[in-house]
């Protein structure tokens, strides 16, 4: 072990855990300590490599910029990557890692994990074992909160840290119960003004209105998409030429005069929240990393079109094994 990765070491509060620890596993586990190595380089730049440019990559990959191995080689993905921040982020673009972009790319990190944590806590409660709490544990891990095992459990450990998260952030995380159902209140008998099969009707209208609701331009936005059929996956691409998942969602978009953000995660935070998606609403799945990392357009019958790396732009079924346990859920974009 170098003398500067010791000497961080020995700084930090949890040096008597981090010495029992082989290196991948506790610089995976504190982003303190991985800004303080990430910072001891002026700059990264092509050709070199070491524990920096693995950890630059790491962010990178969160920030859905690096999709490739993260193997601490700085080469043309890595660049390219950097470039692409850079250009969404109005800094110079040159492909280098100064401490100009590794402060935006660490600033924008913490953003990230942050909405993170605000989004899944609210869908999370007390005793739940599933994947969101997961994702919320890795975020309160990944701001010192939570120190436990990534196990995906709502225990005391969980909620404790939310508490801190909460006092820290001036955030509510922690959902209250609902309350304890009172006895149900007889039914008033039906006055003279309207009857059983009038209010039924009205009930049934209702619900039909609901459940036809679609996104803006539902139709619109789905015929734009399957225009696109059979275009090749290009990584970065946003254009006929070749698209990426979250490159080919925003082209079509912008077909129908709407802007959205460029990646996955930007969207993902960017859209509302909806709890059954309709035509032309985004669906969002967890793939190669924790949190929002692919997506498509849903288009009915239990189906979506997205930009897939296998077969370009191609339509896809929900409830396919493979998406099916992906799946995160979906959002509705708003103008």
């Amino acid at each position: 072990m170098n003398r500067n990765v010791e000497k961080i070491m020995k700084t930090s509060l949890l040096y008597g855990f981090v010495m029992t620890q082989p290196f991948v596993n506790y610089v995976d586990a504190y982003p303190e300590l991985q800004n303080k190595i990430l910072f001891k380089s002026d700059q990264l730049e092509i050709d070199e490599h070491g524990k920096s440019v693995r950890l630059l990559q790491k962010k990178l990959h969160t920030l859905s910029y690096f999709d490739q191995p993260v193997d601490g080689m700085f080469g043309y993905y890595t660049k390219h990557a950097i470039k692409n921040f850079q250009a969404d982020h109005k800094l110079s673009i040159n492909g280098n890692a100064n401490k100009e972009t590794l402060t935006a790319i660490v600033k924008n990190e913490q953003k990230q994990y942050k909405q993170q944590l605000k989004t899944f806590a609210k869908e999370i409660q007390p005793g739940m074992h599933n994947e969101k709490v997961k994702l919320v544990q890795k975020s309160l891990q990944y701001f010192g909160y939570y120190e436990g095992k990534l196990d995906g459990i709502y225990g005391p450990l969980t909620k404790q840290a939310l508490e801190v998260a909460e006092n820290k952030h001036d955030l509510k995380l922690i959902i209250d119960p609902p309350p304890t159902p009172t006895e149900k209140q007889p039914t008033l008998p039906v006055t003279n003004k309207e009857t059983n099969t009038e209010r039924k009707e009205k009930t049934k209208q209702k619900a039909v209105q609901k459940a036809t609701y679609t996104g803006i331009n539902g139709s619109g936005i789905v015929e734009k998409a399957q225009s696109q059929m059979g275009t090749p996956y290009v990584w970065g691409g946003t254009s006929p030429g070749g698209f990426d998942c979250s490159g080919f969602i925003q082209y079509v978009f912008q077909q129908e005069g709407i802007t959205i953000p460029r990646t996955v995660s930007e969207i993902y935070n960017f859209s509302q929240p909806i709890s059954e998606p309709s035509v032309g609403d985004l669906v969002f799945f967890e793939t190669y990393k924790p949190g929002p990392s692919h997506m498509g357009i849903y288009v009915g019958n239990g189906s979506f079109i997205h930009a897939g790396e296998s077969r370009g732009v191609e339509v896809s079924k929900m409830n396919n094994s493979y998406w099916q346990e992906r799946y995160l859920g979906a959002t509705r974009v708003k103008q």
